[in-house]
Order: structure tokens, then sequence, then C-alpha cells
């Protein structure tokens, strides 16, 4: 079934600057070749559920594989007959507002 995630994979007690240890995180998501968004906050990942988890759990343990402390947050929309959303859900915003 489609689902479209936004997920943030954050280190924790490796300092103030996690640019490297984020960087890692989003290599993960991006070879995973299922379509992605990243913005300053979150990752959106869209695919079937089994392939999004997969890559959240990929992209989760290659820091905890560093015994890095790793804290995940994420929010999932399942919505049965509805593909490419991480798009359709912009343009129809864009489209409200005239742009």
């Amino acid at each position: 079934m489609n689902t479209l995630i936004a997920v943030a994979i954050a280190p924790f007690g490796v300092g103030d600057e996690l640019g490297q240890e984020i960087a890692e995180v989003v290599k993960v998501i991006r070879d995973s070749g299922l379509p992605s968004r990243t913005t300053s906050m979150f990752t959106e990942i869209e695919g079937e559920w089994d392939e999004v988890m997969k890559v959240v759990k990929e992209a989760t343990f290659i820091l905890a594989e560093k015994g890095i402390r790793t804290e995940v947050v994420l929010k999932a929309d399942i919505r049965p007959g509805y593909t490419n959303t991480i798009n359709t859900k912009i343009d129809k915003i864009n489209d409200i507002l005239g742009g």
C-alpha cells in the first residue's frame, strides 16, 4: 500500500554540529531510489509500506551501528488508491493559492 512518510533521524551525544551524520542518513534515503525530498527538519519518502520502512531502518542503523544514540520521529500518511502524493499534495495547495 502506498505510504508517504516524513521522518527525522537524528543523532544524540555527538556535538553541536550534526551535518555529517545527517548527510549519511540522507544518503541512504536517496540511494534507495524511492521518491524523497529533504527539508530543514524532515525527509519525506514515498513508496510501498515495506519498502519505506526498510529505508527508515537502514537510515537509522547507519548511525546506530556506529554506537550513536539515534532518535527517529516519523509521521505516516497511508492513503489507498493514491500515488505520487509527495508532489500532488503540494500541487493542490499551490493551485488553491493561485501559484
